[in-house]
């Protein structure tokens, strides 16, 4: 609990590998805990401000200059040498130190122990200058992150917007936070990170949101969406694929730049089936590219003597059928590094207690409070990274849940076992031992399950809320379900009734299941208002 900026600088300069083991007594001695110790009356002094630690490089000059005389160019010295600790060195100081010591009325066993400290410390002692310089820095962060938050993950983000890890974590704090972060739009992102106001249900300005920014989309290019950018500004919003090809041409666009535009969602304003815009990728670019030639061509065209220009028809979108959402969703997640429009187990969560399946985001609370240590967790495996080890291959596996993403560990015999399912995008559950390290968790796989095995025996209901009874309305929710399926759930279909506001419930038979990976794809379906699962 700092109170003052003197408590920063020391966080900064303790908060390293060596002076973290003095973060306890520093505390301890700040708020009355403990007394500070001090070998002899000469350093109370110099080391008061840091409740009796030596952190700064500063300091040891100074216990150099007070109790042995020393100079500030012979404290410099002892400082250099004692942070490379050659030994002849050392010696050499010592000596000095002692005699200088003596002379003022230190006794040399005492100034023997002090050089003892003094050296243990000046060995990974932090300069107080540079210390202050970012304390100021993380002070005026910090101010920003608290009052004004959208600006804070906005700029942050675009400075991590090529750390897809990174920009992941600053999500997970956003959501903990309430923070909106809107997914990138041809039509609304900029090159970077942006502030977008918002509007409440109400119609009242709402603080506002963070947009995803272009640039950080995997495989665009900032150059490219620069020059996205700045036709928009120049000449509007685009109506359509097939409009952003003819106004940037081949010189800016390309097939794994539209893919990855397409992927991430930043042409669903322009049309919501990604699919659709896929498979119409190459005829986009060839209208562009067509469009780039008439424009620079200086032939005379064939009917120009007729008073007539050559138009070049635009081609339409295919027709093309929706891709599975869990599809969709996976795409996004290579786009992007992490899932934002959506998560493949929302909505899973009754589903997921019925089974004592805990969140990532409630992990840290639960081992460190002591209450558990064998947990369950279930989520999609978004990274895995394979290593060789003492006791054989293991590996890092990242798994992520609509709440956070957390990093395990699989060893040995159960890595060869549980690989193919690691490898795949399905959700599964993994049973893990947690252990507390510090601040941080350990967490070791004891065992890997699909998730749709995991609730196959414990098959709950499913409400299904339709907008109204139409026939085609019905046959778009029955063509998702299934007789047998491995996780599938039992389904209730709510229909309007005869009265206003009055809902009949519908309970379908054991034979029209929904399974566990269609239930993203029943709430698109048209006419259904909600999926949710009940108790």
């Amino acid at each position: 609990k700092p109170d003052c900026f003197e408590d920063i600088i020391a966080m900064v300069s303790l908060y390293r590998p060596g002076p973290m083991d003095n973060i306890p007594r520093y505390i301890a001695v700040k708020h009355g805990r403990e007394d500070p110790a001090y070998l002899h009356p000469k350093l109370e002094p110099i080391l008061e401000e840091t409740n009796g630690v030596i952190i700064y490089q500063e300091q040891v000059m100074q216990i150099a200059r007070d109790l042995a005389g020393y100079s500030l160019g012979g404290a410099d010295l002892l400082r250099r040498a004692m942070g490379k600790k050659i030994k002849a060195e050392m010696d050499q100081q010592r000596e000095v130190f002692v005699k200088g010591a003596s002379e003022r009325g230190i006794e040399e066993g005492l100034a023997n122990t002090i050089f003892d400290q003094v050296a243990k410390f000046a060995s990974y002692g932090f300069n107080k200058s540079h210390a202050a310089a970012y304390a100021l820095l993380a002070y005026q962060t910090a101010y920003v992150k608290a009052h004004h938050p959208l600006a804070f993950f906005a700029a942050a983000m675009t400075m991590d917007r090529g750390n897809h890890a990174r920009l992941a974590n600053a999500r997970e704090e956003m959501v903990r936070q309430g923070i909106p972060l809107l997914g990138p739009d041809v039509n609304r992102s900029g090159v970077m990170f942006t502030i977008e106001p918002t509007k409440r249900p109400d119609g009242t300005t709402a603080p506002g949101a963070v947009r995803f920014a272009l640039a950080a989309i995997k495989g665009v290019g900032e150059q490219a969406m620069a020059a996205l950018v700045a036709e928009r500004e120049a000449n509007g919003a685009y109506a359509d694929l097939f409009d952003l090809c003819a106004r940037l041409g081949p010189k800016v666009l390309n097939r794994r730049l539209l893919e990855g535009l397409i992927k991430a969602g930043a042409l669903d304003s322009l049309h919501a089936n990604r699919a659709a815009h896929l498979e119409a990728i190459e005829a986009a670019l060839r209208y562009g590219a067509a469009m780039a030639d008439a424009a620079t061509a200086d032939q005379v065209g064939l009917f120009d003597n007729f008073g007539a220009d050559v138009v070049i028809p635009k081609p339409k979108l295919p027709a093309a059928a929706a891709k599975p959402m869990l599809e969709v969703l996976e795409e996004e997640h290579q786009a992007l590094g992490f899932f934002l429009s959506a998560h493949p187990l929302d909505g899973a969560r009754t589903a997921l207690d019925r089974i004592g399946v805990a969140t990532i985001s409630a992990l840290a609370q639960l081992v460190h409070e002591g209450r558990q240590r064998l947990i369950k967790l279930a989520g999609i495996v978004v990274a895995k990274q394979e290593r060789n080890g003492a006791r054989g291959r293991f590996a890092f596996v990242t798994l992520s849940d609509p709440s956070g993403q957390v990093e395990i560990t699989v060893y040995g015999d159960l890595l060869a076992q549980v690989r193919d399912q690691l490898d795949k995008t399905d959700p599964v559950v993994v049973h893990v031992e947690a252990r507390a390290d510090g601040d941080d968790l350990r967490l070791i796989a004891q065992d890997v399950e699909p998730l749709a095995d995991a609730i196959d025996g414990s098959r709950g209901w499913v409400e299904v809320v339709v907008d109204q009874a139409e026939p085609a309305v019905i046959d778009g929710v029955l063509a998702m379900l299934s007789t047998t399926a491995r996780g599938a759930a039992r389904v209730r279909l709510v229909v309007p009734g005869a009265e206003p506001g009055e809902r009949v419930i519908l309970q379908l038979p054991d034979t029209s299941l929904l399974p566990f990976a269609q239930r993203a794809d029943l709430a698109a379906v048209n006419g259904v208002r909600e999926v949710r699962d009940v108790a």
